[in-house]
């Protein structure tokens, strides 16, 4: 019995994460099959995987109506994986291994330390004992403004439990929704989509920034107050720019179109919403088959690049997209160092984020192509050219966790099904696992044959 669990623990700790989070799937998908967790019918094990695989990597594609297909029982099981996938396996055992005693060894805190961090911190116990609190303050006071919308609408005991199951969604930027319209009936209510704006964009900017505000509102000398960090800058500056420039692009795309029947407050709303949400959440205030091809092309986009390191979203990263534009920006000077903000990154930092992103766009490239297989075979070569657009808009979605779709995903096959369930699995772990493999140092003794040039361009 004790030598499986020592190989177990000695398992590279990219391995540890798949493991962490296959587990919980597993364990959910089980749990959902149950007779009692659905209406009528029970769920298929693939619906079933399907489903537990969206919760725990925080996605929001459904196969089967959250709110009307699962039972209570299945609903908290859906909510309870969004948590832990939200904040993450390893912080959950980590918690675990601290309240039990036991302590966090050297792989433990390489984990953490990859998942949640860009710099060394004094204690891990008060790290995640943070990330606890603030969690529950943040998706607490977001249960509450909800409730003030949804209980007058719902009635105490639904309108309670609807709104602390869209505050942990938008939070953990799931996009789960009990409305099978998700939030179209909420589009020109002011407080609904604040509320669920802010989580959502707290969710997404890394609970590392998040605690780095809130020590930085508790200094009172402000002669010795401390900077915010390069990372949180970044995220910041980022952040602002993907939606304050995404909302403006989406405004005017879609404004002789999708928003011509709307005022000009809703289509704001809307408009900002979308912005936001795209960026990993998942929720829609529109039917997004309303949107015009360039705008549907420029979710992609927000879609892909997704949240920020340390954050319950997906995606490429924020920080990624910031640190490849600057190195390109360098390169083309003709200037060999990366530097933002006054600061010169390190060359590790700089390999790391160009090859990050190299393999995500080859991998959802390749990730596109077998979902198109699959799911167009037999079909008349005109007909297969009108859906190229939904199939690779879900796999975008997929990839980056963020469960926006336009109705493709009602039309997956079983291998399509699988191939989607594999995008977010490795959507949410296999950029991380990427990340701890490029942060290995280089081999000592690593062969280095003659150079030799070649033609570029």
């Amino acid at each position: 019995m004790t030598r499986p669990f020592l190989q177990i623990k000695n398992l590279d700790p990219g391995w540890m994460l798949i493991l962490y989070y296959g587990f919980a799937i597993l364990i959910g998908a089980a749990l959902l099959t149950l007779p009692f967790a659905a209406q009528g019918a029970p769920l298929s094990f693939l619906d079933a995987l399907f489903t537990a695989t969206s919760a725990q990597c925080v996605t929001g594609l459904i196969v089967v109506d959250t709110g009307t297909k699962l039972t209570l029982f299945g609903q908290l099981v859906v909510l309870l994986l969004i948590q832990i996938g939200g904040l993450g396996i390893t912080t959950f055992s980590v918690y675990l291994f601290f309240y039990l005693g036991m302590g966090v060894g050297i792989r433990d805190r390489w984990v953490i330390q990859e998942t949640l961090l860009h710099t060394p911190v004094d204690s891990l116990r008060d790290l995640v004992r943070s990330i606890f609190r603030y969690t529950l303050v943040i998706e607490g006071v977001g249960a509450a403004l909800l409730a003030t919308a949804f209980v007058p609408q719902m009635g105490w005991s639904k309108g309670l439990y609807s709104a602390v199951f869209h505050s942990i969604s938008a939070f953990c930027n799931a996009g789960f929704s009990l409305n099978a319209d998700s939030m179209i009936g909420y589009r020109a209510n002011p407080l609904v989509n604040i509320t669920l704006m802010a989580l959502i964009i707290l969710g997404g900017i890394g609970f590392l920034v998040i605690k780095e505000i809130f020590d930085l509102s508790k200094q009172h000398n402000r002669r010795r107050r401390r900077r915010l960090s390069l990372h949180s800058r970044l995220v910041f500056m980022t952040t602002a720019v993907l939606i304050i420039g995404g909302a403006l692009l989406i405004g005017v795309l879609e404004a002789p179109s999708a928003l011509a029947s709307m005022n000009t407050a809703e289509s704001i709303w809307v408009t900002l919403f979308q912005s936001i949400t795209a960026r990993t959440a998942g929720f829609n205030s529109i039917d997004l088959n309303l949107f015009e091809v360039p705008t549907l092309f420029l979710m992609m986009f927000l879609m892909f690049v997704g949240a920020s390191p340390g954050s319950c979203g997906g995606g490429i990263k924020t920080t990624s997209l910031a640190l490849f534009v600057a190195i390109m920006h360098s390169r083309l000077k003709g200037n060999p160092h990366t530097n933002v903000f006054r600061r010169t990154l390190p060359e590790a930092a700089v390999t790391k984020t160009l090859t990050l992103v190299m393999t995500a766009l080859l991998f959802v490239a390749f990730a596109v192509f077998s979902l198109l297989a699959v799911q167009m075979q037999g079909m008349p070569a005109m007909a297969s050219r009108g859906v190229f657009l939904e199939y690779t808009f879900e796999a975008v979605s997929a990839f980056a966790t963020v469960g926006l779709s336009l109705g493709a995903t009602a039309k997956l096959v079983p291998a399509g099904k699988l191939i989607v369930i594999v995008l977010m699995f490795i959507g949410r772990v296999g950029l991380l696992t990427v990340a701890f493999t490029m942060i290995r140092r280089s081999r000592e003794g690593a062969v280095h044959y003659a150079e030799e040039n070649i033609m570029i361009g």
